[in-house]
């Protein structure tokens, strides 16, 4: 028996003006930075040791487990991996959701956010939030980098990750920080949620989702850390 702790990075500056984010490198708050301190404190509490560690190669989520990390007094070098990342949101990157919702309606804009495989018109490749104008991502294949994505796209590069450098691992405790689509990919895969299910799925930020795993790589029980801000996870 092991561990799968899921963390969504805490609050970010975006998050906060309520813009979609995406690939877009931005920092946590100061509010973000508390919930990072929190999830490490519940962590910690619950006494679990962590020996491998996974984010995405977004700084949102790099601090948050760098805030974890910094609580558990646990020095081990994370891997970092884009295929974590958030889902891009193309056309929509930078844009504000309120003013989106009013000028495309609450509907459309919902199904941006959570259909499983629709997907928001391309960011164009001469726009500075593009990924390929912006640092991080310069060692990311051509092909494989996103000028838009599904939450369809987000859940194969994610899913492929997992399963090649993460599942692998046996009877190890594995810590993963990411972001609101990525998990939502995981908890897709590892709950067996259908399409129209995962639509439904609330990731709150900064609250470790505890899973345990058996030998046979299933899940047999997953709960929040935080029950003040715990969302339903649909299956326990």
């Amino acid at each position: 028996m092991s561990y799968l702790v899921l963390v969504r990075h805490g609050q970010s500056v975006w998050n906060l003006e309520k813009k979609f984010t995406g690939w877009v490198d931005v920092d946590l708050t100061e509010n973000g930075k508390s919930e990072a301190k929190k999830a490490g404190k519940l962590i910690s509490k619950n006494n679990l040791l962590i020996d491998h560690y996974f984010s995405s190669v977004q700084l949102r989520a790099k601090n948050t487990l760098k805030i974890i990390q910094e609580e558990l007094k646990d020095n081990k070098i994370p891997t970092e991996a884009w295929e974590l990342n958030e889902r891009h949101y193309g056309a929509l990157t930078g844009l504000n959701k309120d003013e989106m919702r009013i000028k495309l309606g609450e509907d459309k804009v919902h199904q941006f956010r959570r259909s499983w495989d629709l997907r928001p018109d391309p960011l164009n490749k001469e726009n500075q939030y593009h990924p390929s104008n912006i640092e991080i991502y310069k060692n990311i294949p051509q092909d494989r980098m996103p000028s838009t994505e599904s939450l369809k796209d987000t859940y194969e590069r994610v899913i492929d990750f997992y399963k090649k450098k993460i599942e692998i691992i046996n009877d190890k405790n594995i810590l993963i920080s990411a972001h609101g689509n990525s998990i939502r990919a995981l908890c897709k895969y590892l709950f067996n949620l259908d399409n129209n299910v995962i639509s439904k799925l609330e990731i709150p930020t900064g609250n470790p989702l505890l899973i345990e795993i058996n030998e046979e790589k299933k899940v047999l029980s997953a709960k929040y850390l935080d029950s003040d801000r715990a969302k339903d996870l649909l299956v326990f």
